[in-house]
């Protein structure tokens, strides 16, 4: 493992080649419960979804942004201070620079081990700021060091606030007014509308503080003004924080949603030492391929994303009285919460590939504890404690997932406690579930589709309209499905139980014929990307049909290999993933880009999802095994990627036309989870 794990962005030299790219490069530190602090490199707020302290609480509030903002000014003398950081000033602020002062003053941002610190430069004065996250808390250390210049400087914090679900109208009005209390260090910011209160504590003794008796400004967001949102909305500020900085004596301003006994009991310096102890932890238990440079990166991004639903208080209880533990799956920051096809798919990268076998076991232990008539979860509403189930193909993914687990971890004790559940998953779709989810009777091929509902992985959904309903049978379904049977056939046979495994075993034969026989087209030397359909049979070229190679049990004859991955190389595969569809279609779309339904319109409709680099690969090697060398510079322009979007991770999709912009969610569990794990594939 590097002991010097470092990520650096020259932010005065980007800004000079490109000044607006540098505000789509984002940060991301995250606390284990689902919590977050996020915003851009350079300091500008542009999002709803962007603050220093976005804590998970207890259902039924979610995931709320308590600390929206920190001003930042150096003092000059009695008369003069500079914003230098924090995004836009409040109104009647002094003078500010140029550019809201941020930019002529921040000059590099670096992430050591994952964790984001900016330098900034102000007329004779050096200045670093880290930021940390609390694991396990909702709970954010902001600190402070002089570097070089001068013997002392005179720092200025201004927080500002608007508790609010962070998916919530950035214009909406305060619904209550704020409080400030103060005991000595300790400062609680309150509103009747919450129950949890913003804790401030500054952490030096020579620190000072001066009540301004709660202003109220306006902030701009400016991504949110891209996206066709509410763009600008109102921040409440308590007053203003002075720290006396000096050589060698960091000063930290801490923010917290916890008890005070809670965010007292760990000093600044031990919390970083601890915090740090842990990630070279998380390093040193991976693979060994993945131990150094960008993969170690990876490692810690894939990190981001398994959480203790904090607030699913009834979940906890129930494993911890029987021995286990609660984890799953964030898909995606800022907006997703955990979702069983997103998590299925991504568990071997994100808990296998980095030997964190017991989370592995855990998460699939509490998806189990949800399945509904066959039904996995499709995902968990923030706030909620119960799924929502309408996925024709997360329940699939989660055979796919237990196959992994148990190929790399031998754990079979794991396999026998949930094989009741998977049979009665299969039996369930063999006589039919909801959502129109069911085995046609005559050639073994699984249907679904219901009005109104989107039911694959191309889910896009907007006012009403399923943009791709891909009702009927389709073809990464029946790929899935074969998969499952052919699993549960072999589990069945290695407990002994061989008529069970040998009904399963012909239900799969069945499904196999059928599924070559529908889907392989000779005239276009491709799958068909859904059979009976609503409107026949759907041609369309889509990177769905590789499932039906990937997958632990290919559906797909052999001889038949070699085209489709052929043809996805040279239609759909792109330097950071696979386009959802091909060009020659009449309805691609080559940028994803606008308001939302313009947006959903073009979700699956061309646009480049970084995941589906992983089923590519694996069907890649499948034609070519001796091709491992080949097969990892596919993986080059994601890993390029990583000094973009939210640096030292990777985002959901892309346009699908170069420059091949990152777009969506700054970081998705998938993307990284798929890139790890096929880092770890093609070593040599």
């Amino acid at each position: 493992m590097s002991a010097d794990l470092v990520r650096r962005i020259d932010i005065a030299q980007a800004e000079v080649d490109n000044a607006r790219e540098i505000l789509r490069r984002e940060w991301l530190v995250t606390n284990g419960l689902g919590g977050y602090g996020s915003g851009t490199i350079s300091g500008k707020v542009s999002r709803r979804y962007h603050g220093l302290l976005v804590a998970a609480l207890p259902a039924p509030y979610g995931r709320v942004v308590m600390l929206n903002h920190l001003s930042e000014y150096l003092r000059l003398d009695d008369r003069r201070s500079l914003l230098i950081g924090g995004g836009e000033p409040a109104s009647g602020d002094e003078d500010t620079g140029e550019n809201g002062g941020q930019a002529h003053y921040v000059r590099e941002f670096r992430l050591e081990h994952g964790l984001p610190i900016w330098v900034y430069e102000v007329e004779g004065h050096v200045i670093e700021k880290r930021l940390l996250l609390i694991h396990g808390q909702n709970t954010v250390h902001i600190t402070y060091q002089l570097l070089s210049g001068q013997d002392r400087a005179c720092l200025e914090l201004r927080p500002s606030v608007h508790f609010r679900g962070y998916e919530d109208d950035v214009s909406q009005p305060f619904e209550s007014e704020y409080s400030l209390h103060i005991q000595g260090r300790k400062y609680e910011i309150s509103t009747a509308r919450l129950p949890h209160r913003l804790h401030l504590y500054a952490h030096d003794e020579r620190a000072s503080y001066t009540h301004e008796g709660g202003r109220v400004s306006e902030i701009g967001y400016q991504t949110e003004a891209e996206r066709g949102y509410h763009s600008r909305g109102p921040l409440w500020s308590p007053g203003l924080f002075a720290f006396q900085l000096r050589p060698g004596r960091p000063v930290t301003l801490v923010a917290s949603t916890e008890d005070w006994p809670t965010i007292l009991a760990l000093d600044p310096a031990t919390a970083r030492s601890a915090d740090l102890a842990r990630r070279q932890r998380l390093i040193l238990s991976a693979a060994p391929s993945v131990r150094e440079g960008q993969a170690s990166e990876l490692v810690l991004a894939a990190d981001q994303f398994i959480i203790t639903p904090a607030g699913r208080v009834e979940d906890a209880a129930r494993a911890h009285a029987s021995g286990d533990e609660v984890r799953t799956v964030i898909a995606g920051y800022h907006w997703f919460t955990d979702w069983g096809r997103d998590t299925m798919i991504s568990l071997e990268g994100l808990t296998l590939t980095p030997g964190r076998h017991h989370e592995a076991a855990w998460i699939l232990r509490t998806f189990a504890h949800y399945i509904r008539d066959g039904l996995i979860p499709n995902y968990f509403p923030d706030g909620e404690r119960e799924g929502v189930y309408h996925t024709a193909d997360a329940t699939l993914w989660f055979f796919h997932a237990i196959d992994r687990y148990v190929t790399v971890t031998g754990d079979r004790n794991t396999l026998q406690q949930l094989l009741p559940k998977l049979l009665g998953i299969a039996d369930h779709h063999l006589r039919g579930t909801r959502f129109g989810i069911h085995v046609d009777a005559v050639d073994g091929l699984l249907h679904q589709g219901a009005e109104g509902y989107q039911l694959t992985w191309m889910d896009a959904k907007v006012d009403g309209w399923v943009v791709t309903p891909r009702r009927g049978k389709a073809v990464e379904i029946n790929a899935l499905w074969y998969n499952a049977l052919r699993l549960l056939e072999e589990w069945l046979r290695s407990e002994g139980r061989e008529d069970e495994a040998r009904t399963y075993g012909g239900h799969a034969e069945k499904a196999r014929v059928s599924f070559n026989k529908r889907f392989w087209s000779q005239e276009r030397g491709h799958l068909l990307d859904v059979v009976d359909g609503e409107n026949g049979d759907d041609p369309a070229l889509r990177p769905n049909m590789l499932f039906s190679i990937s997958l632990r049990y290919p559906v797909l004859d052999e001889n038949h290999w070699d085209a489709v991955v052929e043809k996805a190389r040279a239609e759909l595969l792109t330097p950071v993933g696979l386009r959802s569809l091909s060009r020659a279609h009449p309805d691609y779309k080559a940028r994803y880009f606008g308001d939302l339904r313009a947006r959903d319109a073009a979700y699956h409709q061309g646009t480049v999802w970084a995941w589906l680099i992983g089923p590519f690969v694996d069907a890649w090697l499948k034609v070519h095994p001796e091709d491992k060398a080949g097969a990892r510079h596919f993986l080059d322009g994601l890993f390029e990627h990583m000094d973009h979007g939210c640096v030292g991770s990777i985002s959901e999709v892309f346009d699908a036309e170069p420059p091949y912009t990152q777009r969506a969610c700054i970081a998705q569990a998938w993307s990284v989870a798929e890139v790890l794990r096929c880092y770890a594939k093609t070593a040599e």
